[in-house]
């Protein structure tokens, strides 16, 4: 993939200073968040790059796939990296102090292609939520979930607002309440991980689950994502009536088409 740099020593002076590294091979692109020594701990900086880049990859891209580097997947966000807290006691101005966090879960639903996040080792907090709002989670067997944010007087909505759609209610009161630390197991039977592997074959399932997906035309895997984001929050006979409209739209594709053997 053209990267803009001009040289091999290029691409390993980006490694050795970014947060967050991007490869893409064919129509596959992969982030993996780059701080394995802070267990991929988030700055405000890298939620804003991480936004940009979702949003930004349609263009190039049919698949994301989402990682930690290291050991972990993400233990949280970085108190050294998060911007200032605003001393005003005006509402408004500190509720846009949020936005950061709130716009990257929110380019999870709204980029076209599906994300697929691969999680080892810790998901703790803000690496929960981005966990929970990737289209497919699928997670090592030894991989451990926790929203700890009561445990340090910080007011949960944030990592919440991420699962509201992802977890069952009285699954998501008792992550938010007990602050527990949750198997891979626990969070496939709460609905935030799709499927649990072994760690030594977490890479082997993500390479099978992109190849399976590629076989699909374009337009059906966009067409998937537009209705999963979509019709859950509709009336049952509305979800129905989009079904029937995209069916009839996107099958009429000339993607979607048998190709001449």
């Amino acid at each position: 993939m053209d990267r803009g740099f001009s040289s091999a020593e290029a691409l390993q002076e980006e490694a050795a200073i970014s947060d967050i590294l991007t490869a893409q091979t064919g129509s596959i692109l992969e982030i993996t968040l780059n701080r394995p020594q802070d267990g991929n701990a988030a700055s405000d900086d890298m939620a804003e790059q991480l936004t940009k880049l979702l949003l930004g990859a349609p263009e190039t891209a049919d698949i994301i796939v989402l990682r930690g580097a290291g050991d972990d997947f993400c233990v949280g966000r970085s108190t050294a990296g998060r911007r200032p807290a605003s001393n005003s006691a005006d509402a408004l101005e500190r509720r846009f102090g949020s936005d950061v966090v709130f716009d990257c879960y929110n380019a999870f639903r709204r980029v076209r292609a599906p994300v697929i996040g691969v999680v080892k080792g810790r998901a703790l907090g803000f690496g929960c939520a981005i966990a929970a709002v990737c289209d497919i989670t699928l997670a090592a067997d030894s991989a451990q979930f926790q929203i700890p944010e009561m445990l340090h007087n910080i007011m949960p909505t944030m990592v919440m607002s991420a699962l509201v759609d992802r977890v069952p209610r009285k699954a998501l009161s008792y992550f938010v309440y007990s602050t527990a630390m949750i198997s891979a197991a626990r969070a496939r039977e709460a609905g935030l991980v799709s499927e649990v592997v072994p760690l030594a074959q977490l890479d082997a399932a993500v390479e099978t689950l992109c190849a399976t997906m590629m076989k699909a035309p374009l337009p059906a895997r966009l067409g998937v994502k537009e209705y999963t984001r979509t019709a859950l929050d509709m009336s049952i006979a509305g979800a129905i009536d989009y079904a029937r409209n995209l069916h009839a739209t996107l099958n009429a594709a000339a993607a979607m088409r048998p190709k001449p053997k």
